[in-house]
């Protein structure tokens, strides 16, 4: 990921990436494959992580809908998928997803997780096309701040992109009985 962050994924080479690792170039494509290797197998660590993160809010969070979709939105503002490095990594991974298959498959396995899990507690509260919208919604919201954080100059305020989705959840269920 610090390759990544410091010359971006098309001028990162193997070489540079075994540098800073301190290990062989061999090493590296030996077990990756290559820099396209390599780049699914950090993404998988780093998918692996925010799914780990949101599990541990969700568990610890109350078991109201409000609660488990504000840690949601909670796990993917964590302070380990906002750091620049990961942010980075983030951008080429998606960029690099439109063209390649294993990688297409990495990012449709993260969206569908992300929707099915915003639209089942959605569903708690809301009729099913509502809850199915309301999840929509809050997917593209959260994606939209977090890419709009990653690709600023400045480091992305995860505290003020939480508040704006948590504004945006609260609106959906302000209509309802879900919103304690």
């Amino acid at each position: 990921m610090q390759a990544i962050d410091e010359a971006g994924l098309a001028n990162t080479t193997i070489l540079r990436i075994a540098n800073r690792a301190n290990v062989s170039a061999g090493i590296i494509s030996h077990y990756f494959g290559g820099k396209e290797g390599l780049l699914e197998a950090t993404m998988r660590q780093v998918l692996g992580d925010l799914g780990q993160e949101v599990a541990r809010r969700r568990a610890a969070a109350g078991g109201s809908p409000r609660a488990q979709l504000r840690a949601i939105i909670d796990g993917n503002f964590d302070r380990n998928q906002v750091s620049r490095a990961v942010m980075k990594t983030w951008l080429a991974f998606w960029a690099s997803s439109m063209h390649r298959g294993n990688l297409q498959r990495l990012q449709q396995v993260n969206d569908r997780r992300l929707y099915s899990n915003l639209c089942f507690q959605f569903r708690r509260c809301l009729p099913r096309d509502e809850a199915r919208d309301a999840a929509r919604g809050l997917a593209a919201l959260i994606d939209g701040l977090w890419l709009r954080g990653a690709l600023a100059s400045e480091t992305l305020d995860a505290e003020r992109a939480r508040r704006l989705a948590y504004d945006y959840l609260d609106g959906r269920l302000a209509r309802t009985e879900c919103l304690a």
